[in-house]
């Protein structure tokens, strides 16, 4: 069949396109920018188009002879994201009308018990699948509790809560039931339903083979991690607030996303039904264990294709850079500084794609550390999301607090800030041939100032630049060397 996936730079989206081609199907992805999937391994396999859900008359194009249409975009994490999702939704169903589209497939979330008030995230989802529902093309909804996969903001919370926590006091949501489910489920059943029948227009609950509290899941996956026991102590003092903002001081999870994820579990989420199961033969669901030993097998391995920060929404689109041709003028502020190296141009690239993550900046790690969680705490994403791989970059991923913006291998990595700033901030790194040994390390840092603040910020921050930045300089032709 001819798919259309949304959302295919987010961790779900960008699984499910790589899978759908290898089933059979032609596959085209729509994304607000094309330039973000042009590393994915898949590039080559799938047609990639240029739309944006909030703009319905760029969408037609993009729905042309399409009979399966993914609805896989989510605004988690950004401001007025009910809002945003809801219009998102209303264009698609829109043109998938328009185009006669045969089906709409749609992962959203858990309906609360009756009588429960729903967080704002869960009922945007449901929103979007009454919006998708009443669009008179053929509709299957997914509704998935905690998705256990490598990557997935859920098994990330879960998984540094276990293992940086050997005791706990926990609010009372920690007794609440789910079926956790595996991200290779979710996946598969994502597939299979591009081939329900036409009749087939509803919503379906789907789960794993067990159902456990949250303390049951950390208990677990500290067994299956090979971890000692952890003890847990519920209290009713700790709020959904409250527990949010501890989450995202200890996980990677930054508190934007953790107040929607801990809000929604405050309901119990275990599937009502299992009618799914009847309609696509399969094999049974995994367990959470098993599911938990897949997702570390993946992180240890560094095979983790997807990650919950790999999705970057309208809010962070980049302004052109100050030295661009698009770029209308104004104040500018840079650090550039250049180092000789004692090494080959291809090694020093190495160490330039391996910065970040658990590979350090190479320079006064606790200067990097300090300003990280100062940005945590201003409700930002701080160091902490990491990198997807050791060794290797694609564009549109992130890296610690910054975004992949562009690399040329062997050449220039750009990245772009995502931190609490006031101004938009770039940091560039190249390496250029010198001779036959030898290169030169060139770095260059550029803010463009948003107001006074702006201004005020560099002049604070500026004398410390001198200290990192030109340590970083140093260590980094340093460690090309090495």
């Amino acid at each position: 069949m001819h798919c259309l996936v949304t959302g295919a730079t987010g961790y779900i989206g960008g699984r499910l396109a790589p899978r759908l081609v290898e089933a059979g199907h032609r596959v085209r992805c729509l994304s607000r920018d094309a330039g973000r999937l042009r590393d994915v391994p898949w590039a080559g396999q799938v047609e990639v188009v240029e739309a944006d859900l909030s703009d319905p008359a760029g969408l037609p194009p993009a729905f042309e002879g399409v009979e399966v249409a993914y609805f896989l975009m989510h605004s988690l994490g950004q401001k007025d994201f009910e809002h945003r999702d809801r219009e998102a939704a209303a264009n698609f169903a829109t043109a998938a009308r328009a185009a006669g589209v045969r089906r709409i497939i749609y992962l959203g979330g858990p309906e609360p018990p009756p009588g429960d008030r729903p967080s704002p995230h869960l009922r945007s989802r449901a929103e979007v699948a009454r919006i998708l529902l009443a669009s008179g093309v053929p509709t299957a909804v997914l509704r998935a509790p905690v998705i256990i996969g490598s990557g997935s903001a859920s098994f990330e919370m879960l998984r540094y809560l276990t293992e940086r926590l050997p005791a706990m006091v926990t609010p009372r949501w920690v007794c609440n039931r789910i079926q956790p489910i595996a991200v290779r489920d979710v996946l598969r059943y994502l597939i299979d339903a591009a081939g329900l029948p036409p009749e087939v227009h509803r919503g379906f609950d789907i789960g794993g083979a067990d159902v456990l509290t949250y303390a049951e899941m950390m208990r677990r996956y500290a067994v299956v991690a090979g971890l000692p026991r952890r003890f847990i102590l519920p209290t009713r003092v700790l709020s959904p607030w409250l527990s949010a903002h501890w989450v995202g001081l200890v996980t990677p999870v930054p508190n934007t996303i953790a107040r929607p994820l801990v809000a929604s579990l405050v309901h119990e989420a275990v599937a009502r039904e299992n009618d799914l199961a009847g309609l696509l033969p399969g094999p049974p669901p995994l367990g959470f264990d098993e599911a938990v030993r897949l997702a570390l097998g993946r992180i240890r391995t560094a095979e983790v294709e997807t990650r919950w920060s790999s999705a970057c929404g309208r809010d962070a689109a980049a302004e052109p850079l100050p030295s661009d041709p698009d770029w209308s003028g104004g104040s500018v502020y840079t650090d550039e500084r250049s180092r000789p190296v004692s090494a080959p141009a291809d090694r020093l690239w190495r160490v330039i794609e391996g910065v970040g993550g658990e590979n350090g900046w190479y320079s006064f790690p606790l200067a990097w550390s300090v300003r990280g969680w100062l940005d945590r705490l201003a409700g930002g994403v701080g160091l902490r999301r990491g990198r997807r791989d050791r060794h290797h970059l694609r564009v549109g991923e992130a890296l610690d607090w910054w975004r992949v913006e562009e690399i040329v291998p062997g050449e220039l990595l750009r990245l772009r800030a995502e931190m609490r700033v006031p101004g938009r901030a770039w940091l560039e790194m190249r390496a250029e041939p010198a001779g036959p040994d030898g290169s030169v390390y060139r770095q260059r840092a550029v803010f463009l100032p948003r107001g006074l603040a702006g201004h005020l910020y560099w002049a604070t921050v500026w004398p410390f630049h001198g200290i990192v930045f030109s340590g970083m300089a140093r260590n980094i032709a340093r460690g090309a060397a090495r």
